[in-house]
């Protein structure tokens, strides 16, 4: 009964907060899929996100490409609102949070104190390994881990061809994206994508992009057994039949 209060409770606050996640199942744990691009376990008490790539625009203008230099500041914007409405025990982020080994030298005064204290005031803040930053942040507290296993979830940044028997791995790295076709039109959103054996995640920084699901790089990581896809609005997160889907897995 207690797990369904936390269910009851998130749901609430989202009611408040005026957007619409979309409920779903995730080893048997209940999950929610927030527009935002977080995801939400209301019983273990997490919140994930992938790939906020903060200091992206900075590392752009370094190499002579200027972009608004925003984007560190909407990113933790949306992060310390998904912790405000759900209180998580633990915030997981699996890999590239900061674009590049200059991300966290480069944070200004403000977006670091942010970061600081959104660490502090969660019980446990994990930075797991990416390809962008490998290395762990050095000055603002939280673990490093290159994978996590808890409660029968396998967290870490880059897919796994063969994911480990008796677990789900949910993870990010490729930025997930849904062409979605209708007649007539076609609509391009950032999507949870998952199946039996595996949840990926969207990307959640401000600049991060999407990658389409019909593009090589997601070939083999989906069954179409069970496969779902959850995309992503501006108020509200929904499945998509994924016969609308390009690239989705097709039954034989």
């Amino acid at each position: 009964m207690r797990g369904n209060t936390n269910v009851q409770q998130a749901e609430a606050k989202r009611q408040e907060e005026g957007t619409t996640a979309c409920a779903f199942q995730i080893g048997g744990l209940d999950a929610f899929a927030e527009p935002c691009g977080a995801l939400v376990l209301p019983k273990p008490g997490l919140l994930v996100v992938s790939d906020l790539h903060l200091e992206k625009g900075a590392a752009f203008a370094r190499r002579g490409q200027p972009l608004p230099p925003y984007d560190t500041a909407a990113t933790l914007d949306r992060l310390e609102a998904a912790a405000r409405r759900h209180q998580p025990k633990m915030i997981v982020a699996l890999g590239d949070s900061f674009h590049d080994l200059h991300g966290e030298s480069g944070l200004d005064t403000d977006d670091r104190e942010r970061l600081k204290r959104l660490v502090a005031a969660t019980g446990r803040f994990i930075w797991i390994s990416g390809n962008h930053d490998p290395e762990a942040p050095q000055d603002l507290g939280g673990e490093a881990h290159e994978t996590l296993e808890i409660d029968g979830l396998s967290f870490r940044h880059e897919p796994t061809h063969d994911p480990a028997p008796g677990s789900i791995e949910l993870c990010g790295h490729l930025h997930p994206a849904a062409v979605v076709r209708m007649p007539g039109a076609s609509a391009r959103r950032p999507c949870f994508a998952g199946d039996h054996r595996r949840l990926m995640l969207p990307a959640y920084g401000a600049y991060a992009g999407g990658l389409s699901l019909s593009h090589p790089a997601f070939d083999g990581l989906f069954s179409a057994r069970g496969f779902y896809c959850i995309a992503l609005g501006r108020s509200r997160a929904y499945r998509v039949d994924p016969r609308l889907v390009a690239g989705a897995p097709r039954r034989r």
